[in-house]
């Protein structure tokens, strides 16, 4: 097989795949000319695949999949079963009459190539292009080079158990608009279009309008009321799931009105925020109503963080373990607290950042420095539910909550002895996500917990999550003294710098296994609104997460 460009086949729908230098296949003769037979057997192939092996494997897949041969594209790939699944699904469920693979140079073991598929249904018919890739591995066991597969090779953005279908709609598009009536257009508000997709396959159906036919991402956990309710793990990750994605609109439906709780305005001031960072997330919330007036994410295009993120907070969660030590008496603005340099518990030794001891300090200074060991060397007077009954039966956390869209609601896990004493200060197995924290400066700003949501109850009837008690009157002040203290003179004040009015704030960096900087958090209020953002690997909540959450408010 020569250098240069492979000859198109099976009626065009197999095109140019770009040629390396060498070729496909070995020398049928021996080395003085004799027959291959009169050779010795050839060893086993080990390691990486070579580029001429990286080259025929993926002109020999792509070809299989053009030419409509499910079953020998993924006798080409290192599992055959869930390939030849796929490969048959994106023909039978998303209707594609034929396609055309153009494969471009490979990069070391990558090939990239873009898929023009052809969909039929129904007497209707549209184009669907879009660009993927996949890897060349080698079979250690069969020792031959394969396909790495994996359901994005067919599209980038399938997941293990999505489908890509076409058909009617599960649900009707919607025309979202904000609380004053204003439309909100994916096109508008990239940061948005989680939501907004959320909300559709929520809500098509409550808001009035007619499904049309597309072409479409079918997630795996299927169609269901506030899906993705996700669990804590020992790492940091993503919580839920994504909602359905159209692809491509073969027929247009016709949208119901939802009105939402968003502020358009407050939206963009949102977007333009996180929209600096590779990746970071940003909730706004009203405290007085539960109201969540912005939501956004970076990447605009990706996972939902803001809703679905399930991370360590760091030392925002200071913030809940605060009250439940100020209920419990062991803790008080104004009262003397240790800082110590150190303190050990359970087997583990704590510390503060850069060591630092605050000697004969108060509790207020304590918090708004962070000082880590001030809550640890609690721990020995804690049972191991306590932090758990304070976060959920004051600030919500765990609780069912029916925002409107699939949410992560926060999670407080019962531990004992150093993974306790871990908790306190948003480490161990704590885990929340930018609307839970949103939350929680709400509800020291209001002193009672009001269940974020996007869409109204009134419209589906649903109840919203209700916390078994308020904020003591006492705790409250003494909460919202040392969230101000720390807003003015501590370590978020160089980020509220310029908010002015009734503020508070905390500041938070995560420890992550496996990452270099911390992942920044920000929590924060200013008169009747609350916000909070997380930048992952980022370092000082302060520096990278607080400026987002300060311009959010001030925007306000």
């Amino acid at each position: 097989m020569r250098k240069g460009a492979r000859a198109a086949v099976a009626g065009g729908v197999f095109a140019v795949l770009l040629g390396v230098a060498g070729c496909g296949g070995g020398d049928s003769s021996g080395p003085d000319g004799g027959a291959a037979g009169d050779a010795p057997a050839a060893r086993k192939k080990t390691g990486p695949p070579d580029a001429t092996e990286v080259e025929d494997t993926a002109e020999r897949f792509l070809k299989a999949w053009a030419a409509g041969d499910a079953a020998g594209a993924a006798a080409l790939t290192d599992d055959p079963e869930a390939a030849e699944t796929a490969l048959t699904s994106f023909r039978k469920d998303a209707h594609v009459s034929e396609v055309e693979l153009r494969a471009g140079r490979p990069t070391g073991a990558k090939v990239a190539f873009t898929v023009d598929a052809r969909i039929a249904f129904q007497g209707k018919r549209a184009p669907l292009t879009y660009s993927s890739a996949l890897t060349v591995v080698r079979d250690e066991a069969a020792g031959k080079a394969v396909v790495d597969w994996a359901p994005a090779v067919v599209h980038p953005k399938l997941r293990a158990g999505d489908t890509l279908r076409t058909g009617p709609a599960e649900a009707p598009p919607i025309k979202a608009v904000d609380r004053d009536g204003k439309e909100l257009r994916a096109a508008d508000h990239p940061a948005l279009k989680a939501v907004l997709d959320g909300l559709r396959e929520r809500y098509g159906d409550e808001a009035g309008g007619t499904a049309g036919v597309e072409t479409y991402i079918a997630r795996a956990d299927g169609k269901g009321k506030d899906k993705g309710k996700g669990g804590a793990g020992e790492k940091d990750g993503d919580a839920g799931k994504l909602p359905d994605e159209t692809l491509k609109v073969l027929s247009k439906g016709t949208p119901g009105t939802l009105r939402t709780t968003i502020d358009a305005d407050l939206q963009s001031a949102a977007e333009r925020a996180v929209g600096s960072r590779s990746k970071a997330a940003v909730v706004a919330v009203k405290p007085s109503t539960g109201e969540i007036l912005a939501v956004a994410n970076s990447p605009a295009d990706g996972f939902n963080m803001a809703f679905q993120g399930s991370l360590a907070p760091g030392s925002t969660m200071k913030v809940i373990s605060s009250a439940m030590l100020i209920d419990k008496g062991l803790a008080g603005y104004g009262k003397q607290h240790p800082c110590p340099k150190f303190f050990s518990y359970g087997g583990w030794k704590f510390q503060n950042d850069d060591k630092f001891e605050i000697a004969g300090g108060t509790f207020a200074q304590s918090f708004a420095r962070s000082c880590n060991t001030a809550f640890i060397s609690q721990a020995p007077k804690l049972s191991d539910d306590d932090l758990t009954k304070e976060a959920r039966d004051v600030f919500g956390i765990g609780l069912n909550w029916q925002v409107g869209v699939a949410t992560f609601d926060g999670a407080v896990p019962v531990q004992k002895d150093a993974p306790m004493a871990a908790s306190l200060i948003g480490q161990g197995g704590v885990r929340m996500n930018p609307l839970n924290m949103a939350s929680v400066a709400a509800t020291v700003r209001s002193g009672v917990f009001r269940q974020p949501y996007l869409v109204a109850p009134s419209l589906d009837g649903r109840a919203l999550a209700k916390a078994p008690r308020a904020l003591k009157p006492s705790t409250a002040e003494q909460l919202r003294d040392l969230m101000r203290l720390t807003a003015t003179s501590g370590t978020a004040a160089k980020a509220m710098a310029g908010v002015g009015g009734d503020m508070g704030a905390k500041t938070g960096s995560a420890e992550v296994d496996g990452q270099e900087k911390p992942n920044g958090w920000f929590t924060a209020y200013r008169g009747d609104l609350a916000a909070a953002a997380v930048v992952p690997a980022s370092g000082h909540g302060g520096d990278t997460a607080g400026p987002i959450v300060a311009s959010v408010l001030k925007a306000g």
